[in-house]
């Protein structure tokens, strides 16, 4: 790979092992590595972070696993680069003790860690849950005098969302502006998501129309998002506007947009324009999800038409969507609600079989669909084993169960 007489040192090494990285032929930049090490020029601890970090992006654990042991033997020392690499290589094999290792690590050795090695902590321990110990960072972060970047900010602003803490997530937000940091397209659908699924949808449009202010252009997320936060409220008529005026933006449906829709139809008792809308969107070359199909069986489950639903799960295996527990709850619950108890029990057992554990609404239907037959044996042991799964029945639970004794 390298010329005989041209000498090269491990900057130019490194340089173009990066460049290589970066198209994707990171065994070309193993080879040029090992190569050079046979002529004298070894490898830093940069060329080995730009091979990690390549083969982590790749998610090829076991290379990089590989590339650690070599670090060990050539006694390259891990700096704050090697440690924000790793991070992402822990979380990602479930090694989560390691990363808490890694960071003391970095501590007692005094590494200078920088903005980026902060935010992937930031960003791990907000996919951990661990708001505190994200915050607290943040805040370590600003005392040592460094800028938070977009990474740092739009990662604990989806942590706080994720947990409802959409005050503290605006202020982060603002914060983010003042320092003329530039908010992407991620972080306003993150913050829209977060108010969206709290139902403070007037929050939501407050912020739509601050941020188109500033020249932010709704994405096809952002609308869904906003539709599908207005259909949960019930407010039908708004969320389909979201969705047209997507349509009149230029912007084109994808299957997430037209599963929205459908959804929306379908909770309006509009099944004719749900279907059309199935198979418009097929024409269009957008595949149905798991979602698509588990909204259109249980609308078919509640109308009573069993056999087009369980021909769209026949439909949806054939295609390589494995049915989930939202679909065979809505199949069970179908069956019951047309006292077909028997052939409720017999997709319950299935889905043990499959792996599948049953929920709430599962034992709910299934405890209903015994209660009304009189069958209350058989209703209170699914109760229980309900509870000792560590499911909370709720009110018709137990309504269903003071039924069955009366049923008897």
């Amino acid at each position: 790979m390298v010329e005989s007489g041209v000498e090269i040192s491990v900057i130019s090494m490194t340089i173009v092992i990066d460049g290589l990285c970066k198209r994707g032929e990171v065994e070309k930049g193993r080879e040029l590595m090992n190569e050079m090490a046979s002529k004298g020029v070894k490898a830093n601890v940069i060329t080995y972070n730009t091979i990690l970090n390549a083969y982590v992006k790749r998610k090829d654990f076991g290379d990089v696993a590989e590339v650690l042991r070599l670090m060990e033997r050539d006694e390259v020392k891990y700096n704050a680069a090697t440690c924000t690499v790793l991070i992402e290589y822990f979380g990602n094999i479930g090694k989560h003790d390691e990363v808490e290792k890694l960071f003391d690590e970095m501590r007692e050795r005094r590494v200078e860690v920088d903005v980026h090695f902060y935010a992937s902590m930031i960003h791990w321990h907000c996919r951990r849950g661990s708001i505190k110990k994200a915050i607290a960072l943040f805040d370590e972060l600003t005392e040592k005098g460094l800028v938070p970047n977009a990474h740092a900010y739009g990662a604990l602003i989806n942590g706080l969302c994720k947990t409802g803490q959409m005050e503290a997530a605006q202020l982060l937000l603002n914060d983010m502006q003042r320092h003329g940091i530039v908010v992407n397209q991620v972080i306003v659908n993150t913050l829209l998501h977060g108010y969206c699924r709290k139902g403070m949808m007037d929050d939501a449009l407050r912020l739509v129309a601050v941020m188109e202010k500033k020249g932010f252009e709704p994405d096809v997320f952002t609308y869904n998002i906003m539709a599908s936060g207005m259909s949960r409220l019930k407010r039908h008529e708004e969320a389909k506007r979201w969705l047209f005026m997507m349509v009149e933006n230029r912007l084109k449906p994808n299957a997430v947009n037209f599963t929205t829709l459908i959804d929306i139809h379908c909770k309006e008792g509009n099944f004719v324009e749900a279907k059309k809308l199935f198979q418009q969107m097929q024409r269009r070359g957008e595949s149905p999800n798991i979602v698509t199909y588990n909204i259109l069986i249980d609308g078919h489950c509640k109308k009573g038409e069993l056999k087009d639903a369980y021909k769209l799960r026949d439909e949806m295996e054939a295609k390589g969507i494995t049915p989930d527990v939202y679909t065979y709850t809505s199949l069970l619950h179908g069956e019951c609600i047309f006292g077909k108890v028997n052939e409720a029990m017999e997709l319950f057992n299935e889905m043990s079989q499959k792996g599948l554990v049953p929920n709430v609404a599962t034992y709910t239907a299934i405890i209903s669909g015994f209660s009304k037959e009189g069958r209350s044996d058989e209703a209170f042991r699914l109760y229980n084993e309900m509870i000792s799964l560590g499911h909370v029945p709720d009110q018709r639970v137990y309504s269903s169960l003071v039924g069955s004794l009366h049923a008897t």
